[in-house]
């Protein structure tokens, strides 16, 4: 499976207590190859798992792979910036909408809805892999 991870799927899959968490590992289980994300999303995982020494081993074992630079895309970051201002996103979410377009066979792997509104290449779906209900 090709696919983009964001923090609530990695706080999920981390989490035993998260309602998402059987979800999670269900989507893990089918993982064949390690999912790109941000350093964004590794630091809102940090954050919300209290955890920096497992975020880093889901790095070592192949889990995850850093696959974005920032600061190379910050004329499309900022225009996503100014074009969901009023959903009010935070700064994974616009690297994640940008890997969408640099990855365009990769699914975005989520549990937020406001990936269901962001869209790539300014009217393209993005693909998303979320449990039901978001």
């Amino acid at each position: 499976m090709k696919a983009i991870a964001d923090t609530g799927f990695l706080v999920a899959f981390a989490n035993r207590g998260d309602k998402h968490h059987a979800w999670a590992v269900s989507v893990a289980q089918n993982i064949t190859e390690p999912l790109l994300t941000c350093e964004a999303v590794l630091s809102e995982t940090t954050f919300h798992l209290s955890d920096a020494a497992l975020v880093l081993e889901m790095i070592e074992q192949g889990l995850i792979k850093l696959a974005f630079n920032a600061e190379k895309h910050l004329p499309q970051l900022n225009e996503f910036a100014h074009r969901y201002a009023d959903r009010s996103p935070d700064f994974a979410d616009l690297c994640l909408v940008r890997m969408s377009e640099l990855y365009p066979k990769h699914s975005v792997i989520t549990v937020d809805g406001d990936f269901r509104v962001y869209r790539r290449n300014k009217r393209e779906l993005i693909p998303l892999i979320c449990p039901k209900g978001v």
